[in-house]
């Protein structure tokens, strides 16, 4: 089965964190003998012309719309499977992250797990987890038939939606509905951390509520993680300490 694992981001990229992300990625695709391709904004070309008009200032929500139409004309290529991983996304523990054989996932399609740690709304200092699936992580053989329904369906959502929907509005909002739904087989390993869960990381050992509530809802131990590079850009987080925490997550000891 021939596998191409599909990044993307702005070139030259802003932070020097994702690069240790990206290198990270590489370096699993590498040792699993898959091809790998790098896009940068030109991977945009590919969102249709009607969109653009309406959300080209919303590069979050034009590219949950990208890496779909990227995948599918990959497919086309005559690649069995793509795979698309964000360019925030690290590898820690590639000898963990392993890809399903095409008969042990009939369905043609896998999507990424967010397990959201965060305060709760009524007393911030009790903690609250959201468990939903994310579009950090998608797979996507040639055989499935989820793809082009989820594009379609993408695409006419963002044609009548009102231009004040959320970054997320096609991405882990609309797949989550529909795992909600349907089910969607999910990639366990590939979760998400939250600044919350980052700053338990960060603090040394002093703070554990979160990373233990984040390893208590998972599933499976993580083997890579979606970083949220949004967490820097909001300044929930800075890039000194996102680079720290790639540092810390790539450490034999640490375990998710």
């Amino acid at each position: 089965m021939s596998t191409l694992i599909l990044q993307s981001h702005t070139d030259p990229l802003p932070y020097e964190w994702l690069e240790i992300c990206l290198q990270s990625v590489r370096n699993w695709s590498a040792g699993n003998g898959f091809e790998y391709r790098f896009w940068d904004d030109s991977i945009f070309d590919l969102v249709p012309k009607s969109v653009l008009e309406r959300f080209g200032d919303r590069q979050v929500v034009i590219s949950d719309l990208a890496r779909l139409k990227a995948i599918r004309a990959l497919i086309s290529e005559g690649y069995d499977r793509v795979v698309w991983l964000d360019a925030d996304v690290l590898v820690f523990r590639p000898e963990r992250f392993s890809l399903p054989a095409a008969v042990q996932l009939p369905e043609g399609y896998m999507v990424g797990r967010e397990v959201w740690v965060q305060p709760r709304a009524d007393n911030p200092q009790k903690l609250q987890a959201h468990k939903k699936v994310h579009n950090a992580f998608l797979l996507f053989d040639r055989q499935n038939s989820f793809l082009d329904f989820y594009i379609d369906q993408a695409e006419r959502m963002l044609l009548v939606a009102g231009a004040s929907v959320p970054d997320q509005f096609v991405g882990p909002k609309l797949l989550t509905a529909l795992h909600n739904v349907i089910q969607c087989p999910v990639m366990e390993t590939v979760g998400m951390l939250s600044p919350k869960v980052i700053q338990d990381l960060l603090s040394g050992g002093k703070s554990t509520c979160a990373l233990n509530l984040l390893v208590k809802r998972s599933a499976a131990p993580l083997a890579a993680t979606n970083l949220c590079g949004s967490s820097v850009a909001s300044g929930a987080i800075s890039s000194e300490q996102m680079k720290l925490v790639c540092e810390i997550l790539l450490q034999p000891s640490v375990c998710l």
